[in-house]
């Protein structure tokens, strides 16, 4: 049975999810992939602010395809989490509290997580067409030069993903 959480998560619901529980997300997150999470990071460490709230938030790492006619978004599928390793640290240490792609993450990641009480979630790779069934809403949020790497807001409804790393550091990846 899969557990039902609304976005943004709660500190005391990611507390109790363990790797390998089977999660339904529904509220709103962010997406971002390598091109935004290095865009975010030069700013960061320029001095100048982002141009989203990271704290308590989540952040899909997805380029979707483009929509059919009559539908919200095209196939959206996690990608390969590793490419946003070394960015990642700093968006959980501003509080950042989830992540949703596929695959492995760093050690430095996992203790990141820990230390920031924060949760990675694995989405199904190769089910891009069914996720973006559970994308009801689809808002252009900044960085649009970068195409299908821009940020966007997601609201989602009953999105299927997998709890890889926990806020204890448990990970499905290493068992």
């Amino acid at each position: 049975m899969s557990i039902k959480l609304t976005l943004p998560l709660k500190k005391e619901d990611i507390k109790k999810l363990k790797a390998g529980d089977s999660v339904l997300l529904s509220g709103e997150l962010y997406t971002a992939r390598d091109a935004a999470h290095k865009r975010f990071y030069d700013m960061v460490n320029n001095g100048e602010s982002l141009p989203i709230n990271v704290e308590n938030e989540t952040i899909y790492y997805v380029g979707p395809a483009p929509a059919k006619p009559n539908f919200v978004i095209g196939p959206a599928g996690p990608t390969s989490s590793y490419r946003m390793d070394k960015y990642t640290p700093m968006l959980l240490d501003m509080g950042l509290s989830a992540m949703i792609g596929k695959g492995e993450r760093n050690d430095e990641v996992i203790k990141a997580i820990v230390r920031n009480g924060a949760v990675y979630f694995a989405a199904i790779g190769g089910a891009a067409a069914l996720i973006s069934k559970s994308i009801v809403k689809d808002e252009p949020v900044c960085f649009e030069d970068l195409g299908t790497e821009s940020v966007h807001k997601y609201t989602v409804k009953d999105f299927p993903c997998i709890v890889a790393i926990d806020s204890m550091g448990n990970d499905v990846y290493k068992r």
